[in-house]
């Protein structure tokens, strides 16, 4: 029928393609990008320039508490490495989302944690033998093992998600440092992402190809420290992860504040264990032991549990004024 309709009006081919594609093609619940509508209730934060983000990252003595969602912060019904369980956490508390990269066999780069596809997807084996349509074609599967309606997105759509919303925090996987800076530069992306790296030469890498990107680099203890510091590499461009537990010499904090950086520490490992729904003598001690982590001098909590962590150590007073032009609350 709409073949014979447009057979009898003169309209260009290109035309009549269009609009023959667009009847016959199957529109699939989450079959395109998730895309947060501006209405969304979001707590965002925004840098606008690779100077703003460096500024909110800046060391000044005054508390400002993140939480940095590992995979974005999974539960049930929302998988990891999932652009609408990003915006579930954002809608309770401001969050940067750590992601991870992934190969596709057609050097597409899709945002999955694993190497295969067997826990967080409805695929099997490894996913680099998968191409992107068949990546695609695929449904995400939620912490419990559930099969959700969501597909795997491509860093390409988590990057275009992101701007105006939060910072990503990049992690390597097997996709190589330049490879990463590239895309970022593609995207003009400096002002909201930062990319972990996991040894100081390709810590210098980074910054020699693009000194606007900020990293997260790996500094547990002072020889690290010492060593970071003669790359000559700015510490405002660096976020300084101290490790997974907090450092045997409490010190450290202290030295890499003096060079105005921010220390991070995640919790995913441990901590977050003992945060569990229905055990509120263990929920108390668990709160307990995250506030002494900010006592101690840590300023972002990679959490697999934004979320409650999030309500835990964020409230008004916790913004302070001079990083307050990065952050929108939900309204």
């Amino acid at each position: 029928m709409v073949v014979e309709m447009i057979k009898t009006i003169a309209i260009p081919a290109f035309l009549i393609a269009a609009v023959m594609l667009a009847a016959i093609s199957p529109v699939l619940p989450n079959d395109k990008l998730h895309e947060a509508p501006e209405s969304l209730r979001l707590n965002r934060i925004t840098p606008r320039t690779p100077q703003e983000l460096r500024q909110l990252f800046r060391y000044t003595g005054e508390p400002m508490h993140l939480v940095s969602a590992h995979r974005g912060g999974s539960k049930a019904g929302f998988p990891e490495n999932c652009i609408a369980t990003f915006e579930n956490t954002l809608e309770q508390t401001f969050a940067i989302m750590e992601i991870d990269p992934r190969y596709a066999k057609d050097g597409a780069i899709v945002v999955l944690h694993d190497a295969m596809l067997d826990r967080t997807t409805t695929g099997k084996g490894l996913l680099c033998e998968r191409t992107l349509p068949e990546l695609k074609a695929l449904r995400l599967k939620d912490p419990d093992g559930r099969v959700t309606s969501f597909r795997i997105p491509t860093l390409d759509e988590v990057l275009k998600w992101a701007r105006g919303r939060t910072i990503l925090v990049i992690d390597q996987k097997d996709v190589p440092v330049q490879e990463r800076v590239r895309k970022i530069e593609e995207h003009q992306a400096e002002a909201f992402t930062i990319l972990i790296v996991y040894n100081f030469r390709d810590a210098r890498k980074c910054y020699d190809l693009n000194k606007d990107i900020m990293m997260e680099v790996m500094i547990p203890n002072r020889a690290k420290f010492r060593e970071f510091d003669e790359t000559g590499i700015p510490w405002s461009n660096i976020m300084a992860f101290t490790g997974h537990t907090q450092p045997e010499d409490p010190g450290l904090f202290d030295m890499i504040h003096t060079k105005g950086a921010c220390c991070i520490v995640g919790t995913s490992r441990n901590l977050d264990r003992h945060l569990t729904v229905g055990r509120a003598k263990g929920n108390r001690d668990a709160e307990r032991r995250y506030r002494h982590l900010l006592k101690c001098g840590v300023d972002v909590i990679e959490t697999d549990l934004p979320r409650r962590v999030g309500r835990l150590l964020y409230g008004e007073s916790d913004i302070p004024a001079s990083k307050a032009p990065f952050f929108r609350r939900r309204q």
